[in-house]
């Protein structure tokens, strides 16, 4: 009897012994694996990232695959995410990616100057996600509050699934690294800061050329010093589309007479918000004016302005530049 039970003792850790060395095997066993893109969702637990990589081939068994994540402890530290797999493969490789979370990494570039409405059209577009995602994101970032000139326009990257929140907040947070430089360096109070910002902004909608930045802060800040009106364009354009909605492209004599809060022609001063998302280089221009007396500029037929000190030397550019574009008419 004590045979029998020895023998049947025996055929079992033999047994046990050859699935865990079949285990094992599977376990460590490599094979190829097509070159394809999966993404890991958000809050998928382990089992359902096993069967994901299971029906995609990336692993021979979901179950073996599910166990041994958490035998191994780090069931709970599988990242989501859009993840690339190819080449030769086994389980604690693919295990390996997962818990470093060596994820596909996308850009998006934000150019300078644009509104927060035209920001957000963007990031939907370049990302392919729901324009009413980033609506809603930026309500979570600053609520019922003024939504103009807080986003720093940069080269973001981005893993997917995609987070607008989280994309939104790295823009806000980098526009506030940049003044809160600015700030400590003279000296600022948060009213001052956000002169800058609007200030700014208006810089960055005259000119896009950035030799010129220091130059057209240089304009703002004078006629302010002296009461000028700023008398300057984008402010127009964009109490036209606070207060209509839109702008067709074109700007009226009576465009420029029409008040509203941003028009700098009827209203003294600046406006009361930024009029667009300024880049780095217009909030430190703006901060920092080249040391020049001009007040007035207009555009040069090359891309860029006409500066001038004295109201004659800005007529006489202004003459130079109908002469430009009648003959660009012409043509």
């Amino acid at each position: 009897m004590k045979k029998k039970v020895f023998i049947i003792f025996a055929v079992v850790l033999l047994a046990l012994a050859g699935a865990a060395l079949w285990i094992q095997s599977e376990i460590n066993q490599q094979h190829k694996v097509s070159p394809q893109d999966i993404e890991i969702p958000n809050g998928a637990s382990s089992k359902r990232i096993a069967s994901i990589l299971e029906a995609h081939k990336v692993i021979s068994s979901a179950s073996l695959f599910s166990w041994y994540t958490r035998l191994s402890g780090q069931a709970s530290m599988l990242k989501p995410g859009l993840y690339h797999f190819s080449d030769t493969l086994n389980m604690p490789h693919v295990l390996n990616i997962l818990t470093q979370g060596k994820v596909l990494q996308f850009k998006v570039t934000i150019p300078e100057g644009l509104r927060t409405d035209e920001m957000l059209n963007l990031l939907a577009e370049k990302t392919q996600t729901s324009h009413q995602d980033w609506q809603h994101a930026l309500k979570n970032i600053i609520g019922n509050g003024e939504p103009e000139g807080l986003f720093l326009p940069e080269t973001y990257m981005y893993n997917k699934p995609i987070n607008p929140k989280e994309i939104l907040q790295q823009m806000y947070n980098a526009r506030a690294k940049v003044e809160a430089t600015l700030a400590q360096e003279k000296g600022w109070d948060e009213e001052q800061i956000k002169r800058n910002r609007i200030m700014a902004s208006i810089v960055e909608k005259e000119t896009a050329l950035p030799k010129e930045r220091v130059w057209v802060s240089a304009a703002i800040h004078n006629r302010l010093s002296k009461n000028m009106r700023l008398q300057m364009d984008p402010t127009v354009i964009y109490g036209m589309y606070r207060t209509q909605g839109s702008f067709n492209g074109n700007i009226r004599r009576k465009d420029l007479r029409t008040d509203t809060p941003w028009n700098t022609y009827t209203r003294n001063g600046i406006p009361p918000t930024p009029i667009c998302n300024p880049g780095a280089g217009s909030l430190r221009a703006t901060a920092y004016p080249a040391d020049v007396d001009y007040l007035y500029f207009v555009a040069d037929g090359t891309g860029g302005h006409a500066f001038a000190t004295t109201l004659a030397e800005h007529n006489a550019n202004v003459r130079q530049w109908i002469r430009i574009e009648r003959k660009l008419n012409r043509h």
